[in-house]
């Protein structure tokens, strides 16, 4: 079984959710996109992380999921991409991570654990309870957000409930880009999983951004790496490699289940 990913690594445009928008498609149209791929975009891509809800969460989810489901069904692709739903009563936002099907269906949805309590996100946005795990092209794939990342529970929760392919996306700054690069590679091999870690480019009011959109093998190899501009990075996933390694090296079924987080 073989998926074709593609990591989009944009320099967003600050609050311009139009522009972010045009963006993406423009990027897309210079690479040949396979059908039945799965296309991913950073955390808040049509904003940038931003903790203005005035812009993020308005006329959300509709507006960024219809941008999705749109580039969904005209890639006939599975899209994943990060947006802020406004939470039922308005006060907070939602820092989710969204997964359409190449029919331009809803198909996921998946709220970030971890707020960036360092930059004061968990004030703004109210934290997700809960690890989802969802077919996806033959694998089973496992969404998380940035910080998330910091939080191998989550990962390790994930890979128990079946997940062979793991999505990270991410606004990670430039000034600890190196532990992007190496616990995404970490998580990779402790889960005898695909890691797909896609981050953003350029910069914003306050922060630099370090790029570094990965792809990496269940063995810990990089399959693609974006750089630090703008750029599409794309991989091939194969499930027979994983699934031999796993039976190879069947460091998974070692674990002691009393010592395996709760399955939340």
């Amino acid at each position: 079984q073989n998926m074709k990913v593609y990591a989009v690594q944009p320099d967003l445009i600050w609050e311009d959710k139009d522009a972010n928008f045009t963006k993406i498609r423009s990027l897309l149209d210079d690479g040949n996109i396979q059908p039945e791929s799965l296309i991913v975009l950073p955390e808040t891509f049509s904003t940038g992380f931003s903790m203005n809800l005035k812009v993020t969460a308005r006329n959300e989810p509709g507006q960024t999921e219809s941008f999705l489901s749109g580039l969904a069904k005209d890639r006939k692709c599975w899209v994943t991409g990060g947006l802020i739903e406004p939470t039922s009563d308005d006060q907070k936002g939602s820092n989710r991570s969204v997964t359409f099907s190449p029919d331009g269906k809803k198909f996921a949805s998946y709220g970030k654990i971890q707020p960036a309590a360092v930059y004061r996100e968990n004030e703004v946005h109210e934290p997700g309870n809960r690890v989802e795990v969802f077919p996806l092209g033959g694998f089973l794939a496992c969404p998380l957000v940035c910080y998330d990342l910091r939080f191998p529970e989550l990962f390790r929760i994930g890979m128990q409930k079946g997940a062979n392919l793991f999505i990270v996306i991410a606004c990670w700054p430039k000034a600890r880009i190196d532990h992007w690069v190496s616990l995404l590679k970490a998580r990779a091999i402790e889960n005898q999983a695909y890691v797909v870690g896609v981050n953003r480019a350029g910069s914003d009011p306050e922060t630099e951004f370090g790029g570094r959109s990965l792809v990496i093998d269940p063995m810990g190899e990089t399959l693609a790496d974006a750089g630090r501009d703008e750029s599409v990075a794309q991989a091939e996933l194969d499930l027979n490699p994983l699934d031999a390694w796993r039976e190879k090296f069947p460091v998974l079924k070692h674990a002691r289940p009393d010592f395996l987080p709760e399955i939340r």
